[in-house]
């Protein structure tokens, strides 16, 4: 793709020489396809892990979607998938193919590059992997195209009437094919042909080098030309080319057909001389040894005819626009009336709290038809199947059925103009249903905005390598895990208990992580992303965790918009009569209801005063303060910033605790930027089915847990004695000697 693209005049030869070096003064090129790194040229982040095939799949139905739902004309457009005959050993890569089939994707080309080798041997050395891929593929309702021989076998087939030649073709596995290919032309001659004589009777006329150099059918361009235009005419069904190829072709001795080919970084000058050769490159031997780029001047026939016919079909290929579309998006004055009606004094879960928003979304002018919701077959268990009947589920045929319950006001409607993505249990093929959206602006030119709702264990643990993807690839969306919360999801134990996806959240770059305890909180970070998004144009995922306990959500206090945001603001204060000291509460999610119960009992039993601050976001409050003191490091010379954190807490007294339904880490991002003494509590350990208090009794998060790590706290700081520390773990009914449930 490089080398065409250097030919076409978009690479400068300076890039090519940095190939893999992409810190350079002039840059470079990465080794992958990343947008990320270079994201004018490349569209999309597939490499070789079975991504990039259901990816593909997925797009193409996205784009019937944006078709059948009046968005766009995407008739004329296909996808294309480059992959390789080991990459389908991976289950992502074979995983959907029925899929595209079963929804009549004639818009989707699958290209196989079957060179019968994998990193450290053949893909099927006692078998024949394209006979295998066949199968697979016609049996899952594709039309498949099998390039196997170059031209120059053409004439030995039409010659072969008794059909002995394409018996041999057959008899021969995949790893003596590969032994051909290091081998001379008298040993494919004795060993190929030679089993029968009326083969080598065949090829009698033929010397020891044509046998030699006669080619795969992937190497054949006439061949592959018309495998092409055969998948782009062909209706009715997805298409998948499967071309034989050699590995390192061109390469020779150093590496053609070889287990080494893969890690092939140098050629001799020997080899050299051999490449240039046998592709009738126009470099002199005095040249060779430096290994001198070339393209034909631009004034040649072939730069001309490339040129022409590049224009000709739309401009190059890869390519990736630089300018993205604008949207305007509904700010939170819009949507105030809608809070006080629907969330405040409700009692709900923030699941619910999310749905009613989502429902606002899908009719609000500015973008409602733009809203993208995705599900992995859990509407119901989000309580979105009211919104079936009025937006409708995707279905590229519409629906054919009556369903069983269209009596029901909340029936299961499909439609052929539905706006719900029902994906069936695929977090994979969500994903890429995200991603297909989340890159809409980019691909199509409109701002599509994806909410992929799915329980929240399911999704960073689970597809974690697709999210950093859609990360690499610029995606932009809202991710929504689902029953988060490791004591919060009580029911179903240790398999669907999820409190460390805030951790693993942490390594992705453009990933801005929530965990909002009030439903205001959730129309806050939503309605802002969409601002940054769509109508600034930040490239980000927001991950937004929701929970499935109600309890009554207040109204918004006045001023906490920019907290809620950066990651934390004061929620209330508590104070004690004739107070001995004060602490400092931190809670997120569903466990700041318990940082607000622990601050009155602090206060009744203790004479301990309180602030309770709601913290939506540790990494995104500890992101700030690294950036900052990284600034400060660079900068000595300067008068010092401040992070957002250090002047919230400023003069604020106390010991800091901290309570989420998450593991500890996610809560001791903050240890090096605060001066104040932290302590951390968290979910560390292996969830269980049992009641929520049980739970946050289990894990030392509740109430109770609270007060007595601030007791400690002040215990420590020489506030109160230890012995009434020991008094209140007994009086509040926590026995000291359970198991530490990290371990438990």
């Amino acid at each position: 793709m490089y080398a065409r693209a250097y030919v076409e005049g978009r690479l400068p030869e300076a890039k090519l020489e940095n190939f893999r070096r992409e810190l350079q003064p002039e840059g470079g090129l990465s080794s992958y396809p990343h947008p990320w790194l270079m994201p004018e040229f490349w569209e999309y982040p597939t490499v070789s892990m079975g991504l990039g095939p259901i990816m593909a799949i997925y797009q193409a139905r996205f784009n019937e979607y944006l078709n059948d739902r009046g968005l766009k004309d995407t008739r004329g457009q296909k996808v294309w998938a480059f992959l390789g005959d080991g990459e389908c050993d991976e289950p992502e890569t074979l995983g959907a193919i029925t899929m595209a089939s079963r929804e009549k994707l004639d818009n989707l080309i699958f290209v196989v590059n079957c060179n019968l080798q994998r990193l450290d041997g053949p893909v099927r050395g006692n078998g024949k992997i394209i006979q295998e891929l066949e199968a697979v593929f016609r049996g899952a309702g594709w039309n498949v195209i099998k390039v196997i021989w170059g031209g120059d076998w053409d004439p030995l087939l039409e010659r072969d009437e008794s059909g002995l030649l394409a018996q041999r073709m057959t008899e021969i596995v995949d790893g003596q094919y590969q032994k051909y290919v290091g081998m001379n032309g008298k040993y494919i001659r004795d060993h190929f042909f030679g089993k029968y004589p009326e083969l080598l009777n065949l090829v009698s006329n033929y010397s020891d080098e044509k046998l030699e150099k006669m080619k795969r059918g992937g190497h054949d361009p006439e061949k592959v030309y018309a495998a092409y235009k055969a998948a782009v005419e062909h209706k009715g069904q997805p298409t998948v080319i499967l071309a034989k190829t050699i590995k390192g072709y061109g390469l020779g001795e150093a590496g053609e057909g070889r287990n080494i080919a893969h890690n092939q970084k140098e050629m001799n000058e020997k080899e050299l001389l051999e490449f240039r050769s046998r592709f009738g490159i126009p470099i002199s031997d005095e040249d060779v040894a430096n290994a001198p780029f070339y393209k034909p001047p631009e004034t040649s026939i072939e730069i001309k005819y490339l040129k022409e016919r590049r224009a000709a079909l739309g401009g190059s290929l890869p390519s990736r626009p630089a300018s993205h579309p604008v949207t305007e998006t509904p700010a939170l004055e819009d949507y105030r009336k809608f809070m006080s009606v629907q969330l405040d004094g409700k009692t709900i879960s923030t699941t619910q709290g999310f749905v009613r928003l989502l429902n606002r979304l899908v009719k609000d002018q500015k973008i409602g038809s733009n809203i993208v919701p995705i599900v992995p077959d859990e509407s119901r268990t989000f309580g979105m199947e009211g919104m079936f009947k009025e937006i409708g589920i995707y279905a590229h045929a519409g629906q054919l059925y009556e369903p069983i319950d269209s009596d029901q006001v909340a029936f299961y409607k499909e439609a052929k103009d539905g706006q719900i993505l029902e994906e069936g249990i695929t977090e994979c093929g969500s994903m890429s249903s995200f991603v297909a959206a989340g890159t809409a602006y980019s691909a199509h030119g409109i701002n599509m905005i994806p909410f992929y709702i799915y329980y929240s264990m399911f999704g960073f643990q689970r597809v974690g390598d697709s999210i950093w993807a859609a990360a690499d690839m610029r995606a932009k969306g809202f991710l929504i895990g689902g029953t988060a919360g490791r004591t919060t999801l009580n029911g179903e134990g240790l398999q669907h208990q999820d409190g460390h996806s805030h951790l693993n959240a942490m390594a992705f770059p453009t990933v801005r992580a929530y965990d909002p305890a009030w439903a205001y909180e959730t129309v806050v970070i939503i309605l802002d992303g969409m601002r940054k998004l769509y109508q600034e144009g930040e490239t980000a995922i927001y991950y937004v965790t929701v929970h499935n306990e109600d309890y009554e959500m207040p109204a918004m206090p006045e001023g906490v918009e920019e907290g809620i945001i950066k990651g934390i603001y004061k929620f209330n204060s508590q104070e004690a009569s004739k107070s001995r000291g004060r602490v400092q509460l931190f809670g997120s999610g569903a466990i700041l209801r318990h940082v607000i119960e622990a601050s009155k009992i602090l206060a009744e039993k203790y004479q301990v005063s309180s602030d309770v601050w709601s913290v939506t976001s540790y990494t995104q409050l500890r992101r700030e303060a690294q950036s900052v003191e990284r600034w400060n490091m660079l900068h000595p010379d300067q008068p010092a910033r401040k992070s957002y954190i250090e002047s919230v807490l400023a003069g604020v007294k106390g010991p800091i605790i901290s309570a989420s339904d998450n593991v500890r880490a996610v809560g001791e991002q903050l240890m090096p930027y605060l001066e104040q003494d932290y302590y951390v509590l968290g979910c560390d350990g292996m969830g269980r089915s049992e009641t929520r208090p049980a739970l946050r009794r289990h894990f030392e998060v509740d109430a109770a847990s609270v007060t007595i790590a601030a007791l400690y706290r002040l215990s420590r700081a020489g506030v109160i004695p230890a012995k009434e520390v020991a008094q209140a773990i007994k009086d509040l009914g926590v026995d000291p000697e359970k198991p530490n449930p990290l371990y438990a």
